[in-house]
């Protein structure tokens, strides 16, 4: 392999090439102590003092975990695996210094060390690549039992899994970082341009208004006016959605609050009755989360009860909850049309409606919205029928 391609694998792992290159961008701290278990289990089973997980790249040997000794780093051309971690097998050598691969090496002469006894086994991926090697060793001439060696090929294998693990670690970090701007990017701009259509919507429903003002109400002109307003009217809360929908998410100020105050707050916003014989209805329970998201979030959910009431029955919504291990979970249950199991997840997607006979008006922001507040902090919202009819929301809030 050409010595590039080789570092640009390395790093892949996580694994700079050089001692004073940049670790990757957004990449998170990641442990070395799983390697450093591995190679102490390696010692001990195969009683040597010293042991270390090599990477070599196009010209060092990096020393990622090491037991008996300081992990560091040499050239290349020094390293003693560098000559044998391509073989694709195992390496013995119960003597390094009549070894002619080893005697003249600096670890082995005194140079830099006083290497005997030394055993290799390759880092070698599923896809053939040789990341480096693991090897134990001693300052004495020693031998590996059939077993010992076994074992420590088993605990290669082991060190490339962990390693494996490290690369796709990076690999979903790196995408979820550029899931997040490209999310915030396409926020913003839906921000902008909402904001930036407002100004002139409201100027048109302005005059709108004062052209209805002058014209008779049996004028055409009225009809004409009325529908126009009303139009205006629906894309403006559209707009408003969507400015709304592109700010969610933000700084969170989390806070002991109560599930019935919050609940009686937005029963009062929407215009609803409160309590045992109302339209709302809401157990009580101490949440520790951001009191005006959580304000937005319980709006938009009866808001939407209350958009696709069943015509068959008088509106009910139910606000409960539960502390649980993990934080709280908490159910707003209506009795409406409810939601068939396979629109479920769709809708709370943006800008998805399901265009039902009978539906009102709506922008198909609402559930995106609260799917958006629930999830800044690391909450869970999904939706199940509710028993008798309906839809119920189920949120999960983290501790």
């Amino acid at each position: 392999m050409e010595p590039v391609g080789r570092d640009g694998l390395l790093r892949d792992y996580g694994l700079a090439t050089r001692i004073d290159e940049a670790p990757l961008v957004n990449a998170p701290e990641l442990s070395g102590e799983p390697l450093e278990n591995l190679v102490e289990l390696a010692t001990r089973l195969c009683g040597m003092p010293y042991g270390v997980i090599n990477v070599v790249t196009s010209d060092e040997q990096r020393q990622v975990a090491a037991v008996g000794i300081d992990a560091g780093i040499c050239s290349r051309q020094d390293s003693m695996c560098s000559k044998v971690f391509l073989s694709g097998e195992a390496t013995v050598v119960p003597d390094a210094s009549i070894d002619p691969r080893f005697a003249a090496n600096p670890f082995v002469t005194g140079e830099i060390a006083a290497v005997r006894f030394y055993a290799s086994v390759p880092l070698e991926t599923a896809s053939g690549f040789v990341i480096g090697s693991l090897c134990v060793f001693s300052n004495s001439s020693a031998s590996l039992s059939d077993e010992q060696q076994e074992m420590l090929e088993i605990l290669a294998r082991q060190a490339v899994q962990l390693l494996e693990l490290q690369r796709r670690t990076l690999q979903l970090n790196s995408a979820l970082e550029e899931l997040r701007e490209s999310n915030a990017k396409l926020a913003e701009f839906a921000g902008r341009v909402s904001h930036d259509l407002r100004s002139p919507l409201t100027t048109i429903l302005g005059y709108v208004e004062l052209g209805e003002d002058d014209v008779e109400s049996d004028h055409p002109a009225a009809e004409y006016l009325q529908l126009i307003g009303a139009s205006g009217n629906r894309m403006l809360a559209m707009l408003e959605d969507v400015l709304h929908y592109s700010r969610m998410g933000g700084g969170l100020q989390r806070q002991r609050v109560s599930l019935q105050e919050v609940a009686s707050e937005v029963a009062g916003d929407l215009g609803l009755s409160y309590g045992a014989d109302g339209v709302l209805d809401s157990e009580d329970l101490k949440l520790h989360v951001d009191h005006g998201q959580l304000r937005i979030l319980l709006q938009n959910l009866v808001a939407n009860a209350v958009n696709y009431q069943s015509p068959d029955r008088d509106l009910k919504v139910r606000i409960s909850g539960i502390s649980n291990y993990h934080g709280a979970t908490v159910l707003v249950a209506d009795n409406g049309k409810g939601i068939a199991p396979a629109d479920r997840p769709r809708v709370l997607e943006p800008l998805v409606r399901l265009h039902r006979e009978g539906d009102g008006q709506g922008s198909g922001l609402g559930l995106a919205i609260c799917r958006r507040i629930v999830e800044a902090p690391g909450g869970e919202l999904t939706l199940k029928e509710t028993p008798g009819g309906g839809t119920t929301a189920v949120i999960s809030f983290p501790g």
